[in-house]
């Protein structure tokens, strides 16, 4: 794909300095511009609607949480920040990574790459749902793995399974997972909520491929067993209940 372009926000002027430096060296990446004010970043995230931003957390005015919740839908963050405690909180704003300072140009890097990754799946899944045609049914999407880009029909995945900084996707037609190197929540957003739910942080399944559900919510997808969290065992019973014959 070409360049992403991107934008820095960071109210120290010397984080922002390592950050443009760290951009110039990376290829892929186009840095339309920095900001150590967050209101002035907001009104210019919105007018030019960057691909990835580089956010800060602890700001004055506005802090990095709350203008990512404001950004355009097409916007991804990375945030960078020197409090580890924001970690979690970053993924339910659909952060594609987290940066802890100080940061290496290595981490950089890697969440640039992921970035890059997330964005090719997102144009592998429009150019198929334009091939799809008139109808608009989309019917796979494309994953980067091993150095290519391979497309997975949705009924070959059986379950995606997360692992750290990786996601593992588990198709009936091989006995390998695909792996690839994206977070859970960008792959979620990809798949047809229809047909995928979310059972478990580190877990998604594909509805149609459960072979039968536990007393204590565990799903049995062939030899594989997955357990319902609690943070989603509302959400799941609600869809057993509307398919359990009474």
């Amino acid at each position: 794909m070409k360049e992403l372009r991107c934008m820095v926000v960071d109210d120290e002027p010397l984080a922002v300095k390592m950050l443009e430096n760290f951009i110039s060296k990376t290829s892929f990446l186009f840095l339309e511009a920095s900001f150590t004010d967050p209101v002035a970043a907001l009104e210019a995230i919105r007018a030019q609607r960057p691909q990835l931003v580089f956010l800060d957390i602890q700001m004055p005015d506005l802090n990095g949480m709350e203008l990512s919740r404001m950004i355009p839908e097409g916007t991804r963050v990375v945030f960078t920040t020197a409090f580890k405690d924001y970690a979690f909180d970053s993924y339910e704003v659909s952060a594609l990574d987290f940066l802890l300072k100080p940061i290496r140009y290595q981490k950089f890097l890697e969440a640039a790459e992921k970035a890059r990754q997330w964005f090719s799946l997102v144009e592998g899944a429009e150019a198929a749902e334009a091939a799809a045609g008139a109808s608009g049914q989309q019917d796979s999407i494309f994953v980067k793995s091993e150095g290519q880009l391979r497309k997975v029909a949705f009924t070959d995945i059986k379950y995606v399974e997360g692992m750290k900084d990786y996601v593992l996707l588990h198709l009936c037609s091989e006995k390998r997972p695909l792996v690839t190197h994206i977070t859970m929540k960008a792959v979620e957003e990809l798949l047809p909520a229809g047909a995928f739910m979310r059972v478990h942080r580190s877990y998604i399944v594909a509805l149609d491929k459960i072979d039968s559900v536990s007393g204590t919510n565990d799903i049995s997808i062939g030899d594989t067993f997955i357990h319902v969290s609690d943070a989603y065992r509302a959400a799941f019973e609600e869809y057993l209940s509307q398919r359990m014959l009474r």
